[in-house]
């Protein structure tokens, strides 16, 4: 196969992208607006490597039990080589309570939900490396793509290739296929509505930021035990999350409202953000003096919205020669943890149409249909629960909020049921994390009948009689807290 493809980024939706393409024999060129990484291990990688475009890159990050299958299965010597950096895999065992280990029988799908975890930069990094060395891949650094190469053919709307500069000028690149992974800061799309393509789009903003700290484990010193206190929680005002990373080292992630503006302010500094940790049963004892210490400031990450683009209505491509990956094309709230394993899925899926067909056309219509068979059931579901997370959010800022009925229910369906059957049955743990790591629909568990009937009679049982199986309270309410770290608790409110 003789194809030129244009990648635009390198970030983790071009990286998969090459990954899925390289071995298809087609002549892949990577154009990357930043430097490329310092030579050198993963510690130096983190602290000097500049990725301007990726605005995400020392945010916590964890590959889905979906992305880790899709790297193991097509490129086991990455997966080995990612191991072997330092890279961590968190399997089924670690998640089960004390009530799934006293009757806990393995089965050979346990081995399935496995986590990837680790730094950012040293995903890339590695990703990066092993990507460069196929003969047919070529990944130019420090250059930016301007724009599109556009031409009106009486077959439709043409992407020819890309228009590009770097230190030495500008110049054209033309290519048979050009593969937008510029994340949200691309302007493709953008400028192909501006020529008359007909995409479209929907959006809506979750109304959160993230603050992320990295840490690392004195030497000598091991990762706490788990105990009854989960390492992440939400506690309607606050929601936080732990993520082991590669060679000692972890970072804590939490997240607020953007209406919390006192909180907001104060969690860029590294005193009141470890504070904070420090006021939550699971994230104290990682953070106390003795077990780690903070290696980096605190980032904060706003504008976040999810957004789903469409780029072929029906059997009418708006395009031909180009496709939209990744956050270019579907963006969600990082809480979700699925980020990367769109973009895997996307450049996947891209790779059997690619092979498929080569009809312009026929390919972005099979392109968008199989994303969104694929996909749109996990973007519903995690923009219903944005939604949900902006009511409960804003509820503990109003004065005199009173939950009605139905949330009353809702709210106790979800923690006296659904919350107890999935930490008290072991065979429900399986099926909600088949629909968690993206290995089938994400409620397809819940609407199976047997499934179903179980979690009922859970809710239907005394609270006395499941006393065992309530988590350890995740931290204190939004009061306790602001006291503690000195903020103002009235500052924010909403007036009822």
């Amino acid at each position: 196969m003789h194809e030129r493809v244009l990648i635009v980024g390198a970030g983790m939706a071009g990286l998969c992208a090459a990954l899925a393409l390289a071995p298809t024999g087609r002549d892949i060129v990577i154009l990357e607006r930043d430097p490329p990484p310092p030579r050198g291990d993963p510690d130096l990688a983190f602290e000097t490597w500049s990725r301007r475009g990726v605005g995400h890159i020392r945010h916590s990050h964890a590959f889905l039990a979906r992305l880790r299958s899709i790297i193991k299965a097509e490129h086991p010597e990455l997966h080995a080589e990612l191991l072997h950096a330092g890279c961590r895999e968190l399997g089924f065992e670690g998640m089960l309570t004390d009530l799934h280990r006293a009757r806990y029988r393995p089965q050979p799908g346990d081995r399935d939900f496995a986590v990837l975890t680790s730094r950012r930069t040293t995903l890339e990094l590695v990703i990066r490396r092993y990507v460069e060395r196929h003969p047919n891949v070529r990944l130019v650094s420090e250059t930016f793509v301007r724009g599109l190469l556009v031409k009106q053919l009486p077959e439709g709307l043409r992407v020819l290739g890309v228009s590009a500069a770097d230190a030495d000028g500008g110049r054209d690149i033309i290519g048979d296929v050009v593969i937008d992974a510029g994340g949200r800061t691309s302007s493709g799309v953008e400028q192909l509505i501006e020529a008359g393509a007909a995409i479209s789009e929907e959006a809506e903003n979750a109304e959160i930021l993230y603050f992320t700290r990295h840490y690392r484990l004195h030497p000598g010193v091991s990762e706490p035990p788990r105990g009854k206190a989960s390492t992440t929680g939400d506690l309607g005002f606050l929601k936080f999350g732990l993520f082991p990373a590669d060679n000692g080292c972890f970072s804590i992630t939490l997240c607020v409202h953007e209406l919390e503006l006192e909180m907001r302010k104060a969690l860029v500094d590294p005193a009141v953000f470890d504070a904070a940790c420090a006021r939550l049963p699971g994230l104290a004892p990682w953070v106390a003096p003795e077990t780690a210490a903070g290696v980096s400031r605190v980032f904060g990450m706003g504008d976040l919205h999810s957004r789903w683009r469409t780029l072929a209505s029906g059997d009418t491509p708006s395009v031909l020669g180009y496709f939209a990956i990744g956050d270019n094309l579907i963006r969600t709230n990082p809480l979700y943890g699925r980020g990367c394993s769109f973009a895997a899925v996307t450049a996947y899926l891209l790779r059997d149409v690619l092979v498929s067909t080569d009809h312009a056309g026929d390919r972005l219509v099979e392109f968008q249909d199989l994303v969104t068979r694929e996909l749109r059931p996990y973007y519903d579901n995690m923009r219903d629960q944005d939604r949900a997370a902006i009511r409960r959010a804003r509820q503990q800022l109003t004065r005199g909020y009173r939950p009605s009925l139905k949330n009353r229910v809702t709210k106790s369906f979800l923690e006296d049921g659904v919350n107890i059957a999935i930490r008290s049955d072991v065979d429900l743990l399986r099926a909600a994390l088949r629909g968690f790591h993206m290995l089938e629909p994400p409620s397809a568990w819940l609407k199976r009948p047997d499934n179903l009937a179980k979690v009922l009679r859970y809710w239907a049982t005394g609270r006395e009689k499941k006393a065992s199986a309530y988590p350890v309270k995740p931290g204190p309410g939004r009061g306790e807290m602001f006291r503690a770290l000195g903020l103002s608790t009235e500052a924010d409110m909403i007036r009822g």
